[in-house]
């Protein structure tokens, strides 16, 4: 359902703010009136509204203090000043308060009509860039990055270091553990957090157009230059550059990229014309840089121009005490996603996750427990919902009871869950998972067969075979 947009008439003539609130009731409009600048204040205080429409010349308070007092209840405010009172003076010191725009009396209703869209847009725009901004503010915190572990620790200090520096950053580990979340996270909290953060993949530019993507072209500088192109480093002027994979960028434009890097200008393709920039340099790789030198491949002066202040993320592997918040952190996204409720992750389950190599770090990570959200079913997710690649190890790391062990289940929810649920779900998997084999179910708990038939009958739960 559209949200209808209100306004607020504010003029000390009453039947003009009938008038007015006749023609802009049907246009579907909702429409209050107030007749001096201090009932307008009040009513302002108590509901929002959408659009102010002010006369200048009221009595008690004008409606220049009125404006005034507006941009402090509500800065984002739009205000369409209407008056008779047309003098220049006037309408400047009302535009410099922030009047979205003026009329005069007698309204050019048309215009009029134009005019209040058009400020309606602008307020719904300004409130989704500033609902995004803080969209991105909450996405790239440092609380949205997980880890509880030392190198993860260590990791957080050294961004904390440089957040509220222009220091060159270099963002080194494998494929997956979120060397880009990093870099955002340093733009996002720093002091060039309002610029621009400009993404570049270096390894998925074909080289012959890798120039171009960096500096921009002019118009005729190649066959297919139909117009002047503007650049990666002239988007992110102001801002931040993030250089992913640049390990990978060919050799021939490693010397160019150095040269942008030492004296913050450059020519674009084609182009006479100098541009300079003022941006702060992010770099991430999963290579060895100082191998990659030492067989020719990366230039040695411009790893040192970029590895001013390196970071290094460890592999999942060796951070597997980060393992069971990662997941919760997950399985909670998901949740959300897909409007589903899976309430904790069992034990064993855990197990084959915290034991996994994982080659794809944190992303591959992500990518299995999406999977496996999706064939889980009873609240839980439990080992049969993992693909064999990952159920199919060694198993002598695995305990007998860790499949009752309930202080090591994960739980996914806000509240605390209470034991009983969770006993209750567990033995519903260990029945469920040994095809409701009493003896069977009762090895893999680690509980007589006698406590089972209790706790079956304690719970009330249906056997089926």
């Amino acid at each position: 359902m559209t949200k209808v947009a209100s306004i607020l008439a504010v003029d000390d003539e009453t039947d003009f703010t009938d008038t007015l609130s006749s023609i802009l009731t049907k246009q579907e409009y909702s429409v209050d009136t107030s007749c001096s600048g201090y009932e307008a204040l009040q009513m302002l205080s108590i509901r929002p509204y959408d659009l102010v429409l002010l006369d200048l010349t009221m009595p008690l308070i004008s409606g220049i203090d009125t404006l005034k007092r507006i941009q402090k209840i509500d800065p984002g405010l739009p205000v369409i000043i209407l008056t008779g009172d047309s003098r220049v003076g006037t309408v400047v010191d009302a535009m410099k308060l922030g009047a979205y725009d003026f009329f005069s009396k007698p309204l050019d209703w048309e215009k009029l009509e134009i005019a209040i869209k058009n400020a309606l847009i602008t307020k719904e725009l300004r409130g989704e860039v500033s609902r995004l901004k803080g969209q991105l503010k909450s996405k790239y915190s440092f609380e949205r990055i997980i880890g509880n572990s030392k190198t993860m620790q260590e990791v957080f200090r050294s961004l904390e270091r440089v957040i509220e520096t222009n220091v060159t950053v270099s963002i080194q580990g494998e494929s997956g553990t979120g060397k880009e979340l990093l870099a955002r996270s340093i733009h996002f909290n720093g002091r060039r957090k309002q610029k621009p953060f400009v993404a570049v993949n270096c390894a998925a530019i074909p080289e012959s157009l890798l120039e171009s993507e960096f500096f921009g072209h002019e118009k005729g500088a190649f066959t297919g230059a139909i117009a002047r192109r503007v650049g990666k480093f002239e988007q992110a002027d102001g801002g931040t550059i993030f250089l992913d994979e640049i390990g990978d960028m060919p050799y021939s434009t490693q010397v160019k990229i150095l040269r942008v890097l030492q004296e913050r200008q450059f020519q674009r393709v084609g182009g006479t014309e100098t541009v300079e920039v003022d941006v702060r340099v992010i770099s991430a790789t999963n290579k060895n840089l100082e191998e990659e030198m030492k067989q020719g491949n990366f230039r040695e002066d411009l790893y040192y121009r970029i590895n001013v202040y390196p970071i290094f993320v460890p592999p999942l592997r060796r951070r597997r005490e980060d393992i069971p918040a990662l997941a919760a952190f997950f399985l909670e996204k998901f949740n959300k996603e897909y409007h589903r409720k899976i309430k904790a992750i069992l034990p064993q389950t855990l197990d084959y996750l915290m034991n996994y190599e994982w080659p794809g770090n944190v992303r591959e990570l992500e990518n299995i427990l999406e999977r496996s959200f999706l064939h889980a079913s009873d609240g839980v997710l439990a080992a049969e919902h993992l693909p064999i690649t990952i159920t199919s190890l060694k198993e002598d790391w695995h305990q007998d009871d860790s499949f009752i062990d309930l202080k090591k289940v994960v739980s996914l929810t806000k509240q605390i869950t209470p034991m009983k649920d969770l006993e209750k779900e567990v033995l519903q998997q260990a029945l469920k998972l040994t095809n409701y084999n009493m003896s069977s179910a009762a090895l893999e708990l680690g509980i007589g067969r006698t406590t089972l038939y209790r706790k079956i009958e304690k719970y009330g739960i249906t056997l089926r075979r």
